[in-house]
């Protein structure tokens, strides 16, 4: 990765839409070029997806960031059934107070608090500190 690339990512975090033509011109090289860093960025799983960062109260949504807690030896199984869950949109592995954050959306409260209740029953999931999130902003 050399800082085409960097710069290339960062545009894209800013704006997941910004189209190849206003990539290649801001870095003066061809749209061609453009698409072939791209491809090996996703290709390379740098690049994992795009999404709509989407404001959840106005989508009449629920979400939370809960921090989630396994036996070390049970980490991996826990983050399979995570996977498996259509709520849970984001997992990370973290090195500050929960071993995991879980990104998870769904239409009401009593819906989260059915996930919640889910995980906690996950077998090595020790701790489970739901965020409920009430406005986002930059």
């Amino acid at each position: 990765m050399d800082e085409i690339d960097r710069i290339i990512i960062e545009n894209l975090l800013t704006n997941a839409r910004t189209s190849k033509a206003i990539l290649a011109r801001k870095l003066n090289i061809t749209e061609a070029a453009i698409r072939k860093r791209l491809k090996k960025l996703e290709s390379s799983g740098t690049i994992v997806g795009y999404k709509a960062i989407v404001d959840y109260q106005k989508a009449e949504l629920v979400a939370s960031i809960t921090g989630v807690d396994a036996e070390p030896e049970r980490l991996w199984k826990v983050i399979e059934h995570l996977k498996a869950l259509d709520e849970v949109k984001m997992i990370f592995l973290t090195s500050g107070d929960h071993m995991m954050l879980v990104e998870i959306v769904v239409k009401s409260m009593d819906e989260l608090k059915e996930v919640h209740e889910k995980i906690g029953r996950y077998d090595g999931v020790m701790r489970i500190c739901p965020a409920i999130l009430i406005k986002g902003s930059k």
